[in-house]
């Protein structure tokens, strides 16, 4: 399929036109490995953070006396600040520069680490993995601007591939190592553990990471931050994500509670939009949204996160429900499909680095998506360890393609100056589409495991208790015998409810694979803007333009 309108976007070209290299001088040296490697460092601990603790949080509400409220909260607070302060970290880079805002964000991640580490209570983690969250929502974004600003757009996809891999190996290992250590040690080690993280990675940033950028006034450079705008984004997308996150937990999603706040916030974020593009002098988000290509991939990028965030929490709930398993063995029992994310990741950045061509990547990883989503449809009670097997594999080499291949295409979409502020905006949205996923995950489960549950005599009147929480339900079922009916039946309804989860998700990424048709062909051979870049790389091309010159 061509889909190509050189009418619309003169950049555009066809996939038979991979185009001549045009940037020529990226070669490498020691210290961009070492710089680079302090990014993969902190990302990989960013990673083990946000998804160590999730197995954790009934041994600690155990240990701190905690409600399961204050448990979900205590879990929930970290994806929800990090998403909700990405935009504002990455836009502030631009001011005040790339490596003093992720000092900053390690400086808040190590901070958060230590307070919830030494907490007595569940309020204490909370505000301690609110400040985490904060710190790790930078790390996530300024790694993948910081790697736009070091490689030009043609190699690009191989670096971020390997930034990719990093996370999927946090989210392999960290639901082992948060396990291991609440139920071996203590739950504190999952937060002392970043400490080591933080220092390796904060001493390879000061000694390697040198990017070019224009010091000034301190003063001058807060004047020129967009606060209203800021304020504005911070407290609509809050105020989204929160009611998201406890529609049908909390309180009903018709409940006022619910409604009101979410009604308010998506004002107030129209109100952003309306600010940003009319009012603001310097836009705390550039519009990067300029054409089909780049809508649609942001779009692909949301769904994208909701499906991956979906799997990661609800696959290991079938196993440690249905199966029986522990929460460790759960997250083994998860790496078919967590494995196969990082070398697919890898294989297809090279790929596209190699011929310059990214749309068969895209489409190739929404049918995969598409396929492994609904292969999960056919998991049952009885299912097999070797069919579990290869059914999450699909999943995890779709999943994985994407990665890359969306990074590309939204930066290949905008000007080569906004790179910077599309992979801001595609850290956004992949974040955002995580927040919203355990909640429409949520509702489908919630609705139809009570649906199953009565019509069972012996559950019915416990069908809304039972069916209101996919994670307390596992306890549950893990107390009652094996001789006892109602296991079978809940283990049953489990399956069911699940079922349900995996064809909305499927029927999402059939219509983002269909969406998908419309992305166009962007060269990716482009000359490296940025005001920021590595300056190995910025000193060879001074060199250059020296012996270039010719003598007076």
């Amino acid at each position: 399929m061509d889909t190509t309108d050189p009418v619309q976007d003169p950049r555009e070209l066809a996939d038979n036109d991979a185009g001549s290299p045009s940037y020529k001088g990226f070669k490498p040296g020691w210290r961009f490995y070492l710089a680079f490697s302090s990014l993969s460092v902190i990302t990989l601990m960013a990673a083990l953070d946000a998804t160590s603790i999730s197995v954790a949080l009934p041994i600690m509400a155990r240990a701190l006396g905690g409600s399961a409220l204050e448990a979900f909260w205590s879990g929930t607070s970290f994806i929800l600040t990090s998403t909700v302060f990405q935009p504002v970290l990455g836009s502030f880079s631009h001011i005040f520069g790339r490596k003093p805002m992720i000092m900053l964000s390690l400086a808040l991640f190590g901070a958060g680490a230590i307070i919830a580490a030494v907490a007595d209570n569940f309020t204490v983690v909370l505000v301690g993995r609110s400040i985490q969250g904060v710190g790790g929502g930078g790390i996530i974004v300024l790694t993948e601007v910081v790697v736009t600003d070091m490689v030009p757009l043609r190699e690009r996809g191989k670096w971020f591939s390997f930034i990719s891999s990093m996370w999927a190996v946090g989210t392999v290992i960290g639901p082992l190592l948060g396990g291991g250590f609440a139920e071996d040690v203590t739950w504190r080690w999952i937060f002392w553990i970043n400490l080591p993280f933080i220092g390796i990675g904060a001493v390879l940033i000061i000694l390697f990471l040198s990017l070019n950028y224009k010091t000034g006034a301190f003063v001058e450079k807060l004047k020129r931050v967009d606060w209203i705008g800021a304020t504005l984004f911070i407290a609509s997308t809050t105020g989204l994500l929160i009611p998201i996150t406890w529609g049908g937990v909390m309180y009903p999603w018709d409940h006022w509670r619910t409604l009101f706040p979410l009604l308010l916030c998506a004002v107030g974020l129209i109100g952003f939009v309306a600010y940003e593009k009319y009012v603001a002098p310097e836009p705390l988000i550039r519009n990067v949204f300029t054409n089909v290509t780049a809508a649609i991939t942001y779009f692909g990028t949301f769904i994208h996160g909701l499906i991956l965030w979906c799997l990661l929490y609800y696959l290991p709930l079938y196993y440690e429900a249905v199966k029986g398993f522990s929460p460790i063995v759960a997250g083994v029992a998860l790496m078919p499909q967590t494995l196969t994310v990082a070398p697919a990741a890898i294989a297809v950045g090279a790929a596209v680095a190699i011929t310059g061509r990214y749309r068969w990547a895209i489409w190739s990883g929404w049918v995969l998506t598409t396929f492994g989503a609904g292969l999960l449809i056919y998991l049952k009670v009885d299912t097999t360890t070797v069919e579990w097997v290869f059914i999450n594999l699909v999943s995890g080499l779709g999943t994985g393609i994407l990665f890359p291949a969306m990074a590309l295409t939204v930066q290949a979409a905008a000007a080569e100056a906004d790179a910077a502020y599309a992979a801001t905006m595609f850290a956004f949205f992949r974040a955002f589409g995580q927040s919203v996923g355990v909640a429409v995950g949520g509702t489908v489960f919630q609705n139809q495991v009570k649906k199953k549950l009565e019509s069972y005599p012996l559950l019915a009147p416990m069908a809304e208790e039972y069916s209101r929480d996919a994670s307390a339900l596992v306890e549950i079922i893990k107390a009652m015998p094996d001789s006892a009916p109602e296991k079978l039946m809940l283990r049953t309804s489990y399956v069911d409810g699940l079922k349900y989860v995996f064809i909305v998700l499927t029927a999402l990424s059939a219509v983002t694979m269909v969406s998908s048709f419309w992305t166009k062909a962007f060269p990716l051979d482009r000359e490296l803007e940025t005001e920021q870049g590595f300056q190995e790389k910025q000193a060879k091309k001074d060199e250059e333009k020296t012996s270039a010159t010719p003598s007076q």
